[in-house]
């Protein structure tokens, strides 16, 4: 029964942040209609400036613009601020190129898993999910102090912030730290 309770609060907590974040940011919106696609959602929102310009560096535009279906986890501005000073500037440089799509392929999972999916993903697996990404990481996702967070390759945790941000070839869940492959 506990346990029941927990997952219900773990899932409600997930879906509030998610609607609160989603309805605060009115940049995320498309006011013609269509979405747009998952790099038409970032570009227009100042807080991905940075995702933006190091997919455009890794030449994933195209990629990240095809039909899909894919689940982004994208890092804010601030997240990419976590590294250490000078990491982007290098990472963006055309010999870093290889190192670079690595890190941003491993941000992106094949398909459209939206938040409660992955939640519940979590909760079957025993409190926690391993994430395989197109770049080829293997991530580990878990519920902690009701916020899904996920531990890179490295060790690193990164939480997510925001989920469900609606594109049209999947969707994008937002988060405060990047994530690292080994």
């Amino acid at each position: 029964m506990m346990r029941s309770i927990l997952r219900r609060t773990a899932v409600l907590a997930v879906a509030a942040t998610a609607l609160a974040t989603t309805l605060a940011t009115p940049a995320l919106a498309d006011h013609h209609g269509a979405k747009p696609n998952i790099v038409g959602v970032a570009a227009g929102n100042a807080d991905f400036a940075t995702l933006v310009t190091a997919v455009k560096a890794a030449g994933l535009v195209d990629t990240l613009s095809s039909p899909g279906p894919f689940t982004v986890f994208a890092p804010t501005n601030a997240a990419f601020g976590k590294l250490p000073a000078g990491t982007v500037e290098t990472l963006v440089k055309p010999e870093n190129k290889a190192t670079l799509t690595k890190i941003l392929t491993c941000h992106v999972v094949a398909g459209k898993v939206m938040a409660k999916d992955l939640v519940a993903a979590i909760q079957s697996h025993g409190g926690a999910y391993t994430i395989k990404t197109v770049g080829g990481c293997q991530f580990k996702a878990a519920i902690e102090g009701g916020k899904v967070v996920i531990t890179d390759e490295k060790g690193g945790k990164s939480t997510v912030a925001a989920t469900d941000v609606g594109a049209s070839n999947g969707v994008i869940h937002v988060i405060d730290t990047v994530l690292m492959p080994r």
